[in-house]
């Protein structure tokens, strides 16, 4: 059976044996169970099956069938659990019910979105996927490089981060208009705080300007200068020169004042009861 790649789905197969092997090699020692994120035509997952076992999630139906028929044995072992259908609507806290380690050729389109789920997952112990080289990068970058966002900040705080290898076009059928890369996360914690999300992407709202004016269109300007003097970083420091223990105790710091200014406004039951009766 043959599967032409459709656009919609994002997808590019992998054809590149060596680019497989050196995925292989590169997956972190552990007894976790592995999953996989969109197995396309299984090569990659073929490869996975000789190590561990797999549970694989694919949105095609047209792979799905190809997949049921290509891993019919590796399926009645029970070492192949393919689930069809979209990945996100099955995902909550937990995309399985067991420590896994996520290795996968990630569609562009979604791959950004599947390693934020992941690395708030606390079931996931390792992430070794590849993803278009720009975002890749993104993830990778240190403090000081231009990259350096606030993808770099979430994965850097989750654990250890490298990239693996980079892919050229010409490894895909078909090939797409850009590098791709291979990147591992080896996590130590999860993050799971949507506030502290969206205090990254006002500090990277505008790369250019400085961290300062980006954090005082949401937060007291004052009250900032005060903080970044308490912490020793620049008035003038822009959003990728600030370290991801400075963002850390930023984020905490503002938190503090902030609920805590909140807190003393709020009236006491006694004030409130007297309030009542005058």
């Amino acid at each position: 059976m043959e599967v032409a790649a459709k656009k919609k789905f994002g997808q590019n197969f992998l054809k590149d044996k060596s680019v497989v092997n050196k995925i292989i090699q590169s997956m972190p020692n552990t007894d976790n169970v592995i999953v996989e994120i969109g197995p396309g035509l299984g090569d990659l997952t073929q490869e996975l099956l000789k190590k561990k076992d797999v549970i694989a999630f694919e949105i095609d139906p047209d792979l799905c069938t190809l997949l049921q028929e290509k891993f019919s044995e590796s399926l009645e072992k029970r070492a192949l659990k393919l689930h069809c259908g979209d990945v996100l609507d099955r995902w909550k806290q937990h995309l399985v019910d067991k420590e896994y380690d996520l290795v996968a050729n990630l569609p562009y389109y979604v791959a950004t979105n599947i390693v934020l789920r992941a690395l708030r997952d606390p079931n996931c112990k390792n992430i070794l996927v590849m993803l278009q080289k720009e975002v890749a990068d993104k993830f990778c970058a240190k403090p000081g490089q231009r990259e350096f966002s606030a993808l770099s900040v979430l994965a850097g705080s989750a654990g250890e981060v490298q990239r693996v290898t980079v892919v050229k076009p010409n490894s895909f059928t078909p090939p797409p208009k850009v590098d791709s890369a291979v990147i591992l996360i080896k996590k130590n914690r999860s993050i799971d705080d949507d506030n502290f999300e969206t205090f990254l992407k006002i500090a990277f709202r505008q790369p250019r300007k400085t961290l300062l004016k980006n954090l005082a269109q949401s937060y007291p300007k004052e009250l900032l200068q005060q903080l970044f003097q308490t912490l020793g970083v620049a008035s003038n420091i822009r959003p990728h020169e600030a370290s991801t223990s400075i963002y850390h105790r930023l984020y905490e710091m503002l938190k503090e004042k902030i609920d805590g200014a909140t807190t003393q406004k709020q009236p006491t039951k006694r004030e409130s009861a007297k309030k009542s009766t005058t």
